[in-house]
């Protein structure tokens, strides 16, 4: 995100928070950035397991019916439980 186009923005913050991390150094943007890039990369990926719940649901009860495909050549634990 070197090179990422950044924007001005205005938050508020808890005044005790703010205060310690200017006594330590702490960057309160650089924080606030990496915070906000990981709230959004786990609020799209719960968005898009919502959307593809049926999906998934569908290829487990495949699975189900009709054994996995590769399952006399899966060697993982639990590779058995996929023989029909």
């Amino acid at each position: 995100m070197a090179n990422a186009a950044k924007r001005k923005t205005s938050l508020t913050l808890d005044a005790e928070a703010l205060e310690g991390a200017r006594e330590l150094g702490i960057n309160v943007s650089a924080v606030a950035e990496a915070a906000l890039v990981k709230a959004v990369a786990e609020a799209r990926r719960d968005k898009w397991l919502v959307e593809n719940a049926s999906a998934f649901a569908a290829q487990s009860d495949w699975h189900e019916h009709n054994g996995h495909p590769l399952a006399d050549i899966i060697v993982a634990p639990g590779g058995s439980s996929w023989s029909r």
